[in-house]
C-alpha cells in the first residue's frame, strides 16, 4: 500500500525503506486491471509485498515458483 510517499507491505503492515527517496529494501508490486470473464471486471487492484512474506506466501503454492539466477542486474 502506497500512502503519503510511504509503501507499507498489505500482509503483514511493515513498513518498507526508503530514503532520500530510494527503495532501500525490495518489494513485491502487483498490479491487476480486471476484465471480461472476472467478476471483478473494471477495477484495478494493487498491493505490495515485501520480501518475507512473499517467502511465507510462495510456500503455499501447491505448484512452486520457477526461479532462475540474473546474471545482469538492469
Amino acid at each position: 500500500m502506497e500512502q503519503q510517499g510511504n509503501i507499507f507491505c498489505n500482509v503483514c503492515g511493515k513498513k518498507i525503506k526508503i530514503e532520500q527517496g530510494i527503495l532501500r529494501e525490495d518489494v513485491l508490486k502487483v498490479e491487476k486491471e480486471w476484465g471480461y470473464f472476472s467478476k471483478k471486471d473494471t477495477t484495478r487492484h494493487v498491493f505490495h509485498i515485501c520480501e518475507e512474506c512473499y517467502d511465507a506466501l510462495i510456500q503455499t503454492f501447491a505448484i512452486p515458483v520457477t526461479v532462475t539466477d540474473e546474471n545482469e542486474i538492469v
